[in-house]
């Protein structure tokens, strides 16, 4: 799958995506009473974001094709004696009145976008996106004013704060508190960016939705779980709960642990605690293997969401990004809750069915029908870890609107999971700010998870087999995600299928490819160990750098473990650990370049991936 989408950079599974006293009267930010906050309730039941005033100064403004774009600052509130203001862009058409207003909030590392609030106001929308990061605005020009936080510091170059309970210098209260920690502050900034649109003449009051992506969509998730405005809300690869539980079925996987009491922390700043309070139409958009917006956790903290309107688009074999399909779903949720111009379909009845005549667990799903369905693609794992797990592609007969999947394993001593994407066709091409056009939409069924017990008790049997063939490009890249897939020099093709234990390499085997190349090139192999998995190990990447010999017959290249290597010339010693295999352009790393960033003539023809000897 071709990758679009932009996002923070993978460093660990938790909140923040690194690049990189006592309360002095805030009567209408928070209450100065010297407790600590017990519940989400609590924590936020004095804090009045229309009280205080805005005081909105415009830095700048100017029109490009039809669309008015201001950069601004507002007050946030004063803490420890000291002002603190955010600044932002706001757009909308020109001549606007009364049009659906959208808060977007960056991610981690990021900064405000100018893309984003173009992007919306073209499509009818009033879009403020907050500079919440403090980062150097886009187009700034010297003395422009940015985001200054004053005595309180909740961006990244505080990135103990996003773990914190404990006072000291930067935080709110001199005792253990949710105040000390930065996605308080944060939320609070973000809400107060609420009230600057509602107070805009070209805003409708009673239609503001929020967004945000990985560090923006933890954001989203509070805002929307703390302020009944939010009529529409979208967090992506952000947001998931449950941070401070153990996984159950990897247990080995070390949870990052605040600073300061865990409980405390979990009922006030965990997204568990907010879901409950989310009264928007909230749609979830995640990557299936992303670092940050664990799928699982996902959908765990949306099912606490009392209304049950929440829908899931997860695109597969993704880390932090969406291929257009997925990433389209924003701007159509949007369109449904706030302009009424779109309906979504419910999410996919779905059912994993472990007790068959067979013996083999079955998967079925049946859409609504409601829009016309383009494709159901139905997927199954057995790893235990969602960062690093590779979900199969199963094949699915359809009966009576019902589509259904034979989900065949090699043991029962592992868990099972699967869930599905229905495609549905648009009226029209649509497009994101970071996506391609495209004429479908997808959205995803509940995932379902049958542990080791689960498939005893109910008789399922292990039925599959390894198989050498990794991949016959059959079905094109269905089983990849492809970074640059248009670049001609910058391509990357990756599979996490090598984890799977159904296509893992075993000793004495070698790792062949069939492959075509137009003309004489170096084709790059990478192979990544322990990804995402510090349990088991370090991760790094094993590179091998091959010819190609051009012209129009096919090459086989044959790979020993010891033909990788690191950059410090460390070579590959088994195949069991590799987790993803990728097939690239180049690989530059270090200092080090590896192949050429010039790739001679078109793509190569890959034909056939597999494992060869014993």
């Amino acid at each position: 799958m071709s990758a679009t989408g932009s996002g923070d950079h993978a460093r660990s599974r938790f909140w923040i995506a690194t690049v990189f006293a006592v309360l002095a009267p805030i009567t209408a930010l928070a209450s100065d009473e010297p407790k600590a906050h017990g519940t989400v309730d609590e924590l936020w039941a004095n804090f009045n974001p229309r009280k205080e005033a805005l005081d909105v100064k415009v830095v700048r403004e100017w029109e490009k094709d039809g669309i008015v774009f201001r950069n601004v600052t507002y007050h946030i509130g004063s803490f420890k004696g000291k002002p603190a203001r955010m600044a932002g862009f706001f757009a909308f058409p020109k001549g606007a009145k009364n049009k659906p207003g959208l808060l977007h909030l960056h991610g981690g590392g990021q900064r405000a976008f100018l893309s984003e609030v173009e992007f919306y106001a073209k499509r009818g929308y009033a879009c403020l996106s907050v500079n919440w990061g403090g980062r150097e605005m886009e187009s700034a020009k010297d003395g422009d004013p940015n985001t200054d936080w004053g005595a309180v510091d909740p961006t990244q170059k505080n990135v103990p704060g996003y773990f914190n309970l404990k006072p000291g210098d930067k935080y709110l209260d001199p005792f253990e508190s949710p105040r000390n920690n930065n996605w308080y502050l944060l939320t609070l900034g973000a809400r107060r960016g609420l009230t600057f649109l509602e107070q805009q003449p070209e805003v409708d009051p009673d239609r503001l939705g929020v967004y945000g992506h990985s560090m923006g969509g933890n954001l989203t998730v509070f805002v929307a779980g703390t302020d009944s405005r939010v009529k529409a809300a979208e967090p992506s690869v952000g947001g998931s709960g449950f941070r401070t539980e153990p996984w159950p079925l990897l247990p080995q996987v070390k949870m990052e642990t605040p600073n300061g009491d865990v409980k405390l922390f979990k009922v006030t700043l965990g997204f568990e605690s907010y879901a409950p309070h989310v009264k928007a139409p909230l749609l979830w958009l995640g990557a299936t293997n992303d670092f940050h917006g664990i799928m699982d956790d996902t959908y765990r903290t949306g099912g606490l969401i009392p209304h049950k309107n929440v829908r899931y688009a997860f695109t597969p074999h993704m880390n932090h990004r969406f291929t257009p399909e997925f990433a389209v779903t924003r701007s159509l949720w949007f369109d449904q809750h706030l302009k009424k111009t779109f309906t979504f379909p419910k999410t996919p009845d779905s059912k994993l069915v472990l007790a068959t005549g067979d013996h083999v667990p079955e998967f079925q799903v049946t859409p609504d029908l409601s829009q016309p369905v383009a494709d159901v693609h139905i997927y199954y794992s057995v790893d235990p870890d969602p960062r690093a797990r590779f979900w199969r592609s199963a094949t699915a007969t359809k009966k009576d609107g019902t589509w259904t999947a034979k989900l065949p394993i090699l043991s029962v001593e592992q868990p099972l999971f699967a869930f599905a994407n229905v495609a549905s066709r648009l009226m029209k091409e649509e497009s994101e700010p970071f996506a391609r056009p495209t004429e479908q939409y997808a959205i995803s069924s509940l995932l379902h998870t049958a542990v080791p017990k689960d498939l005893r008790r109910t008789g399922v049997r292990a039925t599959d087999l390894p198989d050498p063939l990794i991949d016959d490009f059959a079905h094109g890249w269905r089983d990849w995600y492809l970074l640059e897939a248009g670049n001609p020099h910058h391509w990357e093709f990756s599979t996490r299928k090598l984890a799977d234990p159904k296509w893992r390499g075993q000793p004495g085997q070698r790792l062949a490819i069939d492959v075509r190349a137009e003309k004489k090139n170096e084709l790059v192999l990478v192979l990544t160990e322990n990804v995402f998995r510090g349990y088991r190990g370090k991760s790094q990447d094993f590179v091998a750098v091959t010819q190609l010999n051009g012209g129009k017959n096919t090459q086989t290249i044959s790979l020993e473990p010891k033909d990788f290597k690191t950059n410090e010339g460390e070579a590959l010693s088994t195949w069991q650990n590799v987790d993803v295999i990728s097939l690239r352009a180049y690989y530059e790393r270090g200092g080090k370049l590896l192949g050429s960033k010039s790739w001679a003539g078109n793509q190569p023809k890959f034909l056939k991936l597999w494992w060869q000897g014993s």
